[in-house]
Parts: structure tokens; C-alpha cells; sequence
């Protein structure tokens, strides 16, 4: 039997703890070569584009997201895992909440890898889904003491601040000023959709950890070259990923490329992670195909635990 699952059943079933833990098993898995997690691959529709992500666990089960472009009000995304032995469907997943979820969740084991054991404050640039779930995964691996948001919308920003209080159970303020959100946090997360940057690396203070999640190509991105210069540490999810961005991710091009390291790669002991309390870490967030599955996968076995 196919289990289907909608946003509330996976909001539902998939705490933060489960999920950054699951992210953190893919991340080594594919850095093992066990998770086969090609770049992601589209398709122009006229006036939108399909897109299609896929993994492979080997031996255990294969399966692949798909969304579109078209940027209609009731778009959603589609995941579906399939059997590795016998290629039946074994689950879909269909709406919005797995994916942010997926993405949060790499974004709390980028953090508990990268960020110093320490941090306990995080500002947010952001007010939006993608910017909650990497609070909430982020709160899943650190002790946070305080929140601080920015967003354009001073009603927006005042609602996630309200909202972390009220589910996370963490003191949190919205602030007017991009600089105020970011300046003497342990932990920055940028989550917009600006195609320029909101950031100036001039207001981290050192030792800070940087979340990327919005635009990260050249031309087109939330942050500048200056928050790569000074980046001590500079880790992505998908190297390939990464490197297949058209225009070219800033942080695959010269001169950061050669410091770009493999978060799975820092997870298994092979690459450095953070070396010293002051240095500043930035994570680019690309999405590692498969991951998505990967999680449904978990939310099955979730779900088969509970019955």
C-alpha cells in the first residue's frame, strides 16, 4: 500500500531533532558514495520550468522531487520514494513542508558541525518558511538564549518573532535594521528571496556562523564576495551541486573554490570543520539531491515506529 502524506501529516510526524538527524545521515551517506545524488535537472516548460531532484540509496530505495517555476498560488511539490528491491511507490509526499523541512534540517547539521559549541544567539534576515524552519532546526542543536529577525515587513517580522516564542519557547525580537539582526550573533541565517545582498559582512562579529539559504549566483544573490573573503571556513551540501549553478554559484567560482569544503566530508573527519572560537563559518545551502527522499524515507519509518 502507497502511504500519501500532506503538510499537516508531516508537520505532524517530523519533529527537528528527527530531522536534522536524518539530514545528517544523508549528508555522510552521500559524501560515502552510498546516496547517489546527481545536480538537480529541468525542464523549459515556456514561461516556467519543471524541475526534477533524484537520489538513490543503494540497495534500500530511489526516488525523486519534482516542482515548477510557473510561480502559481497553488503550486505544490511532489516526492516520491520507491521500494530499492521490488520499485513499487512506497510513499508520496505532496505540498510545501517536507522540502522546507529538508532544507532546515541540513541547515541545523551545518550549524552543530560549524558553529562554535557555545552559540547561543541567532539573527535571522528572513521572515518567510525556509527562514523558520532553520530556526527550528537550529534551536533542535544549539541552546539558543535569543532571537533577532529583520524582514521588509515590519508585520511579518513581528509574527516569526511571536511565533518562536510561542513553539520554540525561545526570547525573540524583531529589529527594523539588517545590521541589528546580525551584529553580535553567534549564529546568522540569511532566508530571502533578494537577488541582492542584504548582508554586510562588516557587522559579523568574529566567530559567527553564517546559514545561506536565498540566491547564491553570481549576479544574483543575497550576500556579496565579502561575506565569502572573510570566511574562515566555507562549506556546502553538494559539491556537485554546486558546482552546476547557471550563472555560476559565487562560491564555486575563483577565488573561494578551492576552500569550498564537502559538509559531509567535515561530518566523516576527512576536512576541517572549525579550528578556533574566532573563526567566521559560512555554509551555502544547495539542496543535496535525494534528501528530500530521504526524509520521507524517515518519516515512513517514523510513522511505522508509532503504529
Amino acid at each position: 500500500m502507497t502511504l500519501l502524506f500532506s503538510d499537516p501529516e508531516v508537520s505532524a510526524a517530523l519533529d527537528a531533532a528527527t530531522t536534522v538527524d536524518a539530514m545528517r545521515a544523508a549528508l555522510l551517506a552521500a559524501y560515502e558514495g552510498r546516496l547517489v545524488a546527481p545536480p538537480r535537472a529541468s525542464a523549459s516548460l515556456g514561461g516556467g520550468r519543471m524541475v526534477l531532484t533524484a537520489g538513490h540509496l543503494t540497495g534500500e530505495w530511489y526516488g525523486y522531487r519534482s516542482y515548477d517555476t510557473f510561480g502559481h498560488p497553488e503550486a505544490q511539490q511532489l516526492v516520491v520514494l520507491h521500494d530499492g528491491r521490488t520499485g513499487a511507490v512506497r510513499a508520496v509526499a505532496v505540498g510545501e513542508e517536507l522540502g522546507s523541512r529538508r532544507t532546515g534540517g541540513l541547515g541545523g547539521v551545518a550549524v552543530d558541525a560549524l558553529a562554535r559549541p557555545d552559540a547561543a544567539t541567532l539573527g535571522v534576515i528572513g521572515s518567510g518558511r525556509q527562514a523558520w524552519t532553520q530556526v527550528w532546526a537550529a534551536a533542535a542543536v544549539r541552546p539558543l538564549r535569543e532571537v533577532t529577525v529583520h524582514s521588509r515587513s515590519a508585520a511579518r517580522r513581528e509574527a516569526f518573532a511571536a511565533r518562536v516564542r510561542a513553539e520554540l519557547d525561545v526570547p525573540a525580537r524583531a529589529v527594523a535594521d539588517p545590521a541589528a539582526a546580525v551584529a553580535g550573533r553567534d549564529v546568522v541565517v540569511l532566508a530571502t528571496t533578494s537577488p541582492t545582498p542584504v548582508l554586510d559582512a562588516a557587522h559579523l562579529s568574529p566567530g559567527t556562523h553564517v546559514n545561506t539559504v536565498g540566491f547564491k549566483q553570481r549576479d544574483r544573490a543575497e550576500f556579496g564576495p565579502d561575506l565569502l573573503t572573510v570566511a574562515d571556513v566555507l562549506a556546502t551540501d553538494s559539491p556537485a551541486q554546486a558546482g552546476a549553478y547557471a550563472p555560476p554559484m559565487l562560491a564555486a567560482e575563483p577565488p573561494y573554490a578551492d576552500r569550498l569544503r564537502d559538509l559531509g566530508a567535515v561530518l566523516a573527519g576527512v576536512e576541517a570543520g572549525r579550528t578556533a572560537p574566532e573563526q567566521i563559518s559560512v555554509f551555502c545551502s544547495v539542496g543535496l539531491a535525494g534528501t528530500e527522499v530521504f526524509l520521507l524515507d524517515r518519516l515512513v519509518r517514523v510513522g511505522a515506529a508509532t503504529v
